[in-house]
Order: C-alpha cells, then structure tokens, then sequence
C-alpha cells in the first residue's frame, strides 16, 4: 500500500509499523505500572475527575 502512495520512496512500511508497535507497548507499559504498580509512589486514576492524582509533595 505504501508504494501506491509514495512511489520510489523506498520506505518499508513494516519495519516502521513493528517499531511503532515496539515503542507504543513500552510507553504503555510505563504508564500502566505507574498507575497500578505496587511501588507506584502515590499515583492514581480519579474517575470522578477522570485524571492521574499524586499526593502533595511538602
């Protein structure tokens, strides 16, 4: 499909995709351990407010 759009690119489109897919997994991972790990220095998901809370830093 990529060739059709872009002629002569030479781009491969499923490199690009699988490295994409790599780097979505990890940052995801990330963001999920933050939220639901066991060390997860006070983060959390409000659903009343629909956002990441923290406790204050004092």
């Amino acid at each position: 499909m990529l060739e059709k759009v872009l002629p002569h690119s030479m781009l491969k489109a499923k490199p690009n995709l699988e490295s994409r897919i790599k780097t979505l997994k990890r940052d995801w991972a990330i963001v999920y351990d933050m939220l639901n790990g066991k060390d997860n220095s006070d983060f959390g998901w409000d659903e009343h407010r629909q956002m990441v809370v923290t406790k204050d830093a004092m």
